[in-house]
């Protein structure tokens, strides 16, 4: 995994920033004792790149409330049908969404695949966003989640995918799994959620964190069936018990 990039530093501690504070004041190791566990279930995965940028923010626009199956159906559709991503961007939008409609909400993906293509071309001159690794964690999330219909998850999957900048995408099963150990308060945003793992985890664990999370939001940690006499942090987690430490 490409070096871990310090954490960006601000002189206004933020909500989610006085949350983690008092956590680990009052859990000292809850969230290196959760991984441990995890790593017990799933081991350490090693970081590298799935795809291109490019293609992985395309792909992620796509997967955007639908299975990944269907967004997978969908992309392969788009680059049959396109020869290049110039030829995506200048597509009319009631073809690109007739031509990505397996991936369901055609109609709204279409034009943001579009602006994203745009934003990329404006700042990079080609369809690059490496440009993206000079920039800070957080400046760089800003910078896509100023696009139309990208949000901080969004942004941070391509930030962790592709570059292995230490941004926490927070999907439903991050978000759930967090929560019942009681690593973010019941009731936070998703945006909250993202800015808190920022200082959670050190930004060397932060894709084997993502990792781990997911692989037991869709496993042991389900939504209606939690299998908490077989999950490793039983222990730390505040589901199982209100008053774990």
């Amino acid at each position: 995994m490409p070096p871990a990039r310090k954490r960006p530093v601000s002189a206004r501690i933020s909500p989610a920033q006085a949350w983690v504070k008092q956590l680990k004041k009052r859990r000292p190791g809850v969230v290196e004792d959760a991984l441990s566990g995890l790593a017990t279930l799933y081991g350490t995965p090693t970081w590298k790149p799935r795809m291109d940028p490019i293609s992985e923010l395309v792909t992620t626009i796509l997967s955007q409330n639908t299975s990944d199956t269907n967004a997978e159906r969908a992309f392969t559709a788009l680059r049959a049908r396109y020869p290049d991503w110039a030829a995506v961007e200048a597509a009319p939008v009631r073809s690109l969404a007739a031509v990505i409609k397996s991936g369901g909400l055609a109609a709204q993906k279409a034009p943001r695949i579009k602006a994203a293509l745009r934003a990329t071309r404006e700042q990079s001159g080609s369809y690059d966003l490496t440009f993206l690794t000079a920039m800070e964690p957080l400046a760089a999330r800003d910078w896509l989640t100023a696009i139309p219909g990208i949000g901080p998850k969004t942004a941070s999957i391509v930030m962790l995918f592709c570059f292995g900048v230490p941004l926490m995408p927070v999907d439903t099963h991050v978000e759930r799994v967090s929560k019942r150990i009681g690593l973010l308060p019941p009731k936070a945003s998703l945006q909250f959620a993202h800015d808190a793992w920022l200082d959670l985890v050190e930004p060397s664990r932060m894709y084997e964190a993502h990792v781990a999370l997911i692989r037991h939001g869709r496993g042991h940690c389900d939504a209606l069936r939690p299998d908490c006499e077989r999950c490793p942090i039983r222990p730390r987690c505040r589901y199982v018990e209100k008053r774990a430490p």
